[in-house]
């Protein structure tokens, strides 16, 4: 094995059984296939099987299904086995493994101080992470184990550091690594659990505008935690991307105020960005609460809308119409739109359409329309023709549509394959390697970006 061939087929997730057709091989009862790759260089069979292994007692067993990718140097192989060990109670054999590969900084280092952390190291995983505070995933890591040390100060001090006076990021470019907003949120982090909450509040407000990382704002969270709902409600009216307004939304529903929370997503606000973002979590609010009819109607009215045409949107419309049974006037919804862009229906717009025929018991005449449509021909059309046919059952015909268009969609047609119990086929689809794109080396100047 090698380690760069292992890296490149993990992360780009081809050549190789991906993990969801791993699971799917096991669900089916082939679990001798799945041990069979494993040591034959397949990854994530290795790493299912070894954890198979483990549960079952067979810890022996489990490392040496490890061992000959441990071997290679290979990081990720590496954190494998040393949760593995960390799981089994034998944390200073997993210490003593990652160890050698937090010289390297990044995740590496990350795992190992948390590893730290977790058995009573907590001051080397402190120190350690510390002298990587310029980089803002082992910053995160450090203000976490940093929690009950008595090392608060000392890491806001450095944090502190990072935030220099009067200065404001003009672009994604300007500050590498750990940037001031970012740092201005760990340190509000530390205030807020040292109990200093109007500190915390008041720093995260001198962030730059846009404030939501993951669909989170931590400002939000921060005066949701802290049931300072005054507040929160105000910071929503001026958040631009809607974050704060679905947390107060979510606070009210878990408090069983379901219309407040309904009214919170009505509310019109200065920033006109979140519109359509707001009107699907209200639709999904009110589905939740039994209110399919209103939830449709909120969609359908968006959709409707000028510029609400959107094929997420149109997407999100049809699911309700099908969830609620009500597929053939979702199929009436859909004809008036169509009527109303000359026609004309490109196949985002279109692929929803196929859905509602089938849910009427019209899935030949689907599979008719679909090939009849002027993208009919395309591969992601034969996609969607191919998963219609494989929820109706029809899976010969479903592995028919998609060989032609192997290997675009190797992944979809290996996983009907797995269900007809043609696994040998399967695998060797998946298995298959397109050559690799070249990538010129870079020469250093700014002439031809490397890009």
């Amino acid at each position: 094995m090698d380690a760069t061939d292992l890296d490149y087929r993990v992360r780009t997730q081809s050549g190789c059984i991906p993990p969801p057709l791993v699971t799917r091989l096991l669900d089916l009862g082939h679990a001798e296939e799945v041990e069979f790759q494993a040591g034959r260089g397949e990854w994530f069979c290795a790493h299912e099987w070894a954890r198979l292994l483990g549960d079952r007692g067979q810890r022996a067993e489990a490392l040496d299904v490890l061992a000959p990718y441990v071997a290679t140097g290979w990081w990720p192989a590496a954190r494998a086995k040393a949760r593995l060990l960390e799981s089994w109670g034998r944390a200073e054999e997993a210490i003593t493994l990652a160890r050698p590969y937090a010289a390297a900084g990044g995740t590496p280092l990350d795992f190992f101080a948390r590893l730290l952390a977790r058995h009573g190291q907590e001051d080397e995983a402190v120190t350690l992470l510390s002298a990587g505070i310029e980089d803002w995933f082992l910053a995160t890591a450090l203000v976490d184990v940093a929690e009950g040390t008595g090392r608060d100060e000392d890491v806001a001090a450095l944090l502190a550091a990072r935030i220099p006076a009067g200065h404001r990021c003009d672009g994604p470019w300007c500050c590498r690594g750990l940037g001031p907003d970012m740092a201005i949120g760990l340190l509000a982090a530390i205030h807020e659990r040292q109990g200093r909450v109007d500190e915390a509040i008041a720093l995260l407000h001198t962030r730059q505008e846009i404030t939501s990382i993951n669909n989170h704002d931590q400002l939000a969270d921060l005066l949701a935690r802290q049931d300072r709902i005054g507040e929160l409600r105000a910071y929503a009216a001026t958040e631009p991307l809607g974050q704060a307004t679905r947390r107060l939304a979510e606070v009210l529903e878990e408090r069983g105020d379901v219309e407040g929370a309904i009214a919170v997503y009505r509310e019109e606000y200065e920033s006109p960005i979140g519109r359509n973002h707001r009107a699907v979590e209200l639709a999904q609010l009110l589905a939740r609460h039994g209110r399919g009819d209103e939830a449709t109607e909120v969609m359908g009215e968006l959709v409707d809308s000028p510029g609400g045409a959107e094929d997420w949107l149109v997407d999100t419309l049809c699911t309700l119409y099908s969830d609620h049974g009500r597929a053939r006037d979702g199929l009436a919804h859909l004809d008036a739109l169509k009527a109303r862009h000359g026609g004309e229906e490109e196949w985002e717009l279109f692929r929803p359409r196929l859905r509602l025929m089938a849910d009427c018991g019209l899935l030949d005449e689907a599979v008719e329309l679909a090939r009849g449509h002027s993208e009919g021909d395309a591969s992601y059309a034969a996609w969607t023709i191919s998963d219609l046919l494989a929820k109706a059952g029809r899976t010969e015909e479903a592995v028919a549509v998609l060989e032609p268009y192997t290997p675009t969609h190797a992944r979809p047609l290996a996983d009907h394959l797995i269900s007809l119990g043609r696994v040998k086929e399967a695998v060797a689809l998946l298995q298959h390697r397109e050559p690799e794109p070249f990538t010129p080396v870079w020469s250093g100047t700014f002439t031809e970006p490397p890009f």
